[in-house]
């Protein structure tokens, strides 16, 4: 084949994927979706508990206020962010990235036993951090994305 036509070829077949990707894109434009699980606020609030965006969906972080130790809250807060997922029509083998947050990091392994084995036998990355403190006295504090 010559050089030319090659070229031709190569750059016909770029020009027509990207008129596709574009055409494609602007059919399937994703929409910010807020998951309530009752009314509507009267005011706008702080943050939303949980959002989609196309086939993501994004869990703000959950702790749990009330009293107990680390194996409590951590149990608390998963199945709070199962109950959300499952709400959104995803689950929490489809969670992709999980950020947990610990009030004191001795409770790291004691938290660890709670938490494997809750997004099935592939879980998702995950960044696990002590922080000088989670709000309402929470031990834990985790958010989650994840897929429809």
């Amino acid at each position: 084949m010559p050089r030319n036509t090659r070229r031709n070829l190569i750059t016909g077949t770029v020009a027509a994927m990207a008129a596709g990707a574009a055409t494609s894109s602007a059919q399937t434009k994703p929409e910010k979706k807020v998951i309530r699980s009752g009314p509507k606020p009267a005011t706008p609030p702080l943050y939303s508990p949980t959002i989609q965006f196309g086939n993501l969906i994004f869990i703000s972080g959950v702790g749990y206020h009330e009293k107990g130790d680390i194996k409590v809250h951590t149990e608390a807060v998963l199945a709070d962010i199962k109950k959300q997922l499952e709400a959104a029509g995803s689950s929490m083998n489809k969670v992709l990235k999980c950020s947990v947050f610990l009030a004191d990091l001795k409770d790291y392994a004691a938290m660890n036993e709670v938490y494997k084995g809750k997004f099935g036998d592939e879980p998702p990355v995950r960044t696990t951090v002590a922080v000088s403190g989670v709000p309402g006295n929470s031990l834990v504090e985790i958010d989650v994305i994840a897929y429809v």
